[in-house]
């Protein structure tokens, strides 16, 4: 009996030992509300990395990714026919997040290969935007995509923080992600991934809301439930603004 208990305690040991590190993760507030006032928010993410069932000694990375929902995204091409600037050509990407953060203890290139970084979209060069159209070329593909990640970039929603990630005493770490002005309301996760010698050996994740409040939230629900409605609003209003802006200008 007495050998039997030890054996299963020891199965339970080495059980545990080779269930590898965990991760905790927490967010600093875990919803975001765009008022009329919204400018953006910086969102803190912290958290620990349980190394109970490890060596104290061993290097690890961390890859704190926040991301929003995919969405389809038309990308056109403007060019200059007869003296005018028209849309000539069109791409339509299924799967484009509206915004999508990456910080690093280091660069990408150091922590995986690129296979990995493809696997786990590592990055803004490797996210998978799943492009619709068949009859384009993949040079003409990767252009259209080049253009789209450079307007995402400019205004502040595609990011990436070399070293943005701050680990203290091998165990804590924290990371921070801005979220611009005009960011896109919805359910956003944010993913924390512990890597060692090229390999994602644990991970975890946890939901961040980014909603509309107050009276742009209500002029939002309306504008979602009752689409036809708000549109005639809308055309209405703009014909009441202007029959008022021309009896101005007549006085």
């Amino acid at each position: 009996m007495i050998r039997a208990f030890a054996g299963l305690l020891l199965l339970v040991m080495l059980g545990g030992a080779a269930a590898g590190p965990r991760l905790i993760t927490d967010l600093s507030q875990s919803r975001i509300d765009i008022e009329y006032t919204f400018a953006g928010a910086d969102l803190l993410m912290f958290g620990a990395i349980d190394r109970t069932t490890m060596r104290p000694d061993r290097k690890l990375d961390l890859v704190v990714v926040v991301r929003s929902p995919a969405q389809p995204v038309v990308v056109r091409q403007k060019e200059r026919v007869a003296g005018v600037w028209l849309n000539t050509r069109s791409v339509r990407f299924q799967t484009v997040p509206g915004y999508y953060s990456v910080s690093t203890t280091r660069p990408i290139g150091d922590l995986v290969d690129p296979r990995m970084a493809a696997i786990y979209e590592f990055g803004i060069d490797n996210l998978h935007f799943s492009p619709a159209e068949t009859e384009r070329s993949a040079e003409e593909l990767r252009t259209f995509q080049a253009g789209l990640i450079d307007l995402r970039r400019r205004g502040g929603l595609f990011t990436e923080t070399i070293g943005g990630v701050r680990v203290v005493e091998g165990v804590l770490f924290r990371a921070r992600a801005r979220l611009p002005g005009d960011v896109p309301v919805g359910e956003y996760r944010v993913y924390v991934f512990l890597v060692e010698k090229g390999r994602v050996i644990a991970q975890t994740s946890v939901p961040l809301t980014v909603g509309k409040s107050g009276f742009e939230r209500a002029v939002y629900t309306f504008a979602q439930e009752n689409s036809v409605s708000y549109g005639l609003l809308a055309v209405a209003i703009a014909l009441a603004a202007g029959w008022v802006a021309g009896a101005i200008m007549r006085k």
